[in-house]
């Protein structure tokens, strides 16, 4: 049990990591009692390592088609797990594993301003007004996904100084 402690991410570091990649996997269940997964965008929301038990509010938020696979089960199901992970090798891997409830969000302006919130992370740089135009298309055949962890694993093997 020592061994798992010492890996754990603190909330800072479980924030930062979260902050710094780019692609989560959800995974929900499908039609046929199996795990579906899917790669997303995301962007972090209420994000304070301050914050106390049982985990800090580390949301995340993302859109999706409407016909979605994914959307279809988080409408029968609002449950997911989601997975952001990296490294090569045993002593690289760090990750973070988010037992979500998921709220699908369907009003149009609200998901448009999901899509605009993943479009300015992901382009960064480009004209807002274009990005607002290009989402704002998209938005009526989407809808968001707001995740919000009830339970959160995380794992830095760097901690571990090369050992196992």
């Amino acid at each position: 049990m020592a061994r798992r402690a010492a890996i754990r991410m603190t909330a800072d570091e479980l924030v930062r990591y979260v902050a710094d990649r780019t692609v989560v996997t959800v995974a929900t269940m499908g039609p046929h009692g199996r795990p579906h997964l899917s790669a997303l965008w995301y962007v972090p929301q209420d994000t304070d390592p301050a914050a106390t038990p049982p985990v800090p509010p580390l949301r995340l938020a993302s859109w999706t088609y409407a016909r979605s696979q994914k959307a279809v089960n988080l409408g029968r199901d609002p449950r997911a797990t989601l997975l952001i992970e990296s490294g090569d090798s045993y002593d690289q891997l760090r990750g973070v594993s988010l037992e979500c409830d998921i709220e699908l969000v369907t009003d149009t302006e609200a998901v448009a301003d999901i899509g605009l919130a993943l479009a300015r992370r992901y382009t960064p740089g480009a004209e807002v007004e274009l990005l607002r135009s290009v989402v704002a298309e998209q938005a009526p055949k989407r809808v968001g996904l707001i995740c919000t962890p009830t339970r959160i694993a995380s794992w830095d093997h760097t901690k571990l100084g090369g050992t196992y």
